[in-house]
């Protein structure tokens, strides 16, 4: 076979052959594929896309830092360039172009309420360890985001993972056939955008069951058969054709959680898979990595990755930045557990998390301690839904609640005066009073939506380290829609 190390992701007559435009200057390799200026590196094809600002003012910017080439809607100066009518329109088309190219990669897609990108990592790893992998990076999910990721896939590729996510109804099912995955899942179905629809959490179901329909013919459809819409998947899975592998705690599904046992290196795990009983680790202690663990080994399985190197793979990935990573935080006098879950937050996840810090073993004296910012876009149904995580917290054992923001003034009104810390309006200011918050022996965990800035309250209580370092327990992986 010929060697095709040395092959360029695209060079720029093959980019303007796959957009349908024009090339000005000369016809160049090209390595990689961006739309931000601030991260061109040499070879890079610059994407000139509107958004907030034009990205033809940054053409220039983009040349000097090394650009190879740039797909623009006018001509520009600097460099080469490849002329479309619409970028993002040239943007879809580099994208299938390039699924179009490797008819032989396996191809999967994700989606759900929560969870999604976290699942996607961990596929990644099991794709990674079984051959020449590609998958989306941080949360890559939405229309620019995939098609991107798309186009940075290169033809060698042997597998490969997409994350999908939506902000509104209708953005699920394109994004999947741009895709066209052979396996696609659905992690969790929940109140999350369910000021977007007007039956809620159904509308939020049926949403999310369109990512089977970019199926390829004969494809596998992941359901979670757990969740209250799981009727909902099933219908949508058959409707495709698709072959149906659900995972959940029922002996009818194909995937089975038997039993999760958290400790202080991840978790044990008994799970019967396609009628085969399975014990295995996890770097996760999180309650709901069970279910997430049979996600992961379903689509693995219709990825062709073999069982034993999709358990390698979740014995060795480790939690997220935000999204449950753990360390140890020094004070004079002895350390608290932190665990940052701040990058995203709702109902499910908050109940998720509450049960996972309930599960913990705590040190004596030390107390189990949330810190939580507001959960956004929940509609009309915000108040109840704040209030009602109350009495999650209370069957977790959860000893006190800091909060911070309107909506979290909500659950904070509604707990008995013992499990009230402090409440701030803003997390910034409940920031700035991070040395209230935490004792040594405490396990600390910090909740909240992006947009409420919560990681502003899970940096504080890190920065109070002392000299002698706090230990991570969890890898620095990377972190749009949802």
């Amino acid at each position: 076979m010929p060697d095709t190390s040395a092959r360029p992701l695209w060079t720029a007559a093959e980019v303007a052959a796959a957009t349908g435009g024009v090339l000005h200057g000369d016809d160049r390799p090209i390595t990689g594929v961006t739309y931000n200026s601030r991260e061109i590196v040499s070879g890079d094809l610059f994407l000139a896309l509107k958004g907030a600002r034009d990205g033809h003012e940054f053409a220039a910017s983009a040349f000097s830092a090394g650009a190879a080439a740039a797909l623009v809607e006018h001509r520009v100066e600097g460099g080469p360039h490849v002329v479309v009518a619409d970028t993002l329109h040239g943007l879809e088309a580099l994208g299938v172009a390039a699924r179009n190219r490797a008819p032989h990669v396996k191809r999967g897609a994700v989606t759900g309420s929560v969870g999604k990108t976290s699942v996607t990592q961990a596929i990644k790893a099991g794709l990674d360890l079984a051959g020449r992998s590609h998958g989306s990076i941080k949360s890559y999910n939405n229309h620019i985001g995939v098609p991107l990721t798309l186009a940075r896939m290169p033809v060698e590729t042997e597998r490969a993972i997409f994350e999908i996510g939506m902000n509104a109804p209708g953005e699920i099912a394109p994004l999947s056939k741009f895709v066209a995955p052979h396996a696609a899942c659905v992690t969790t179905v929940g109140p999350v955008h369910i000021e977007a629809f007007a039956d809620g959490e159904a509308g939020v179901a049926r949403e999310k069951a369109t990512i089977f329909q970019g199926l390829v013919p004969g494809g596998t459809a992941v359901a979670n058969g757990d969740v209250a819409y799981a009727a909902v998947l099933a219908e949508a899975a058959r409707a495709v054709g698709a072959r149906l592998v659900t995972f959940g705690s029922d002996a009818a599904h194909d995937a089975r959680l038997i039993d999760f046992r958290p400790d202080a290196e991840g978790a044990a795990v008994t799970a019967d898979l396609f009628g085969r009983r399975i014990d295995y680790r996890l770097a996760q202690s999180g309650v709901h990595w069970g279910l997430n663990s049979l996600c992961v080994l379903a689509m693995l399985d219709a990825l062709d990755v073999p069982l034993e190197t999709g358990l390698q793979a979740l014995a060795g990935f480790q939690p997220l930045a935000g999204r449950g990573q753990t360390r140890i935080v020094s004070l004079p006098g002895g350390g608290f557990t932190l665990i940052d879950e701040s990058y995203n937050a709702n109902p499910l996840s908050m109940t998720a998390g509450f049960k996972s810090l309930g599960a913990r073993a705590i040190a004596p004296g030390g107390r189990r301690i949330v810190v939580l910012t507001d959960m956004l876009e929940l509609g009309e149904q915000s108040r109840a839904l704040h209030e009602g995580l109350a009495a999650t917290i209370e069957a977790a054992g959860v000893d006190v609640v800091h909060a911070a923001g309107p909506e979290m003034r909500h659950l904070y009104d509604a707990l008995p005066a013992s499990r009230r810390g402090l409440w701030r309006p803003t997390a910034a200011e409940l920031a700035a009073e991070a040395s209230a918050l935490a004792a040594p022996g405490d396990i600390v965990m910090v909740k909240g939506s992006n947009g409420s800035k919560a990681s502003l309250v899970a940096r504080a209580l890190a920065d109070l380290n002392s000299a002698e370092g706090g230990l991570p327990s969890g890898g620095d992986a990377p972190g749009v829609a949802r």
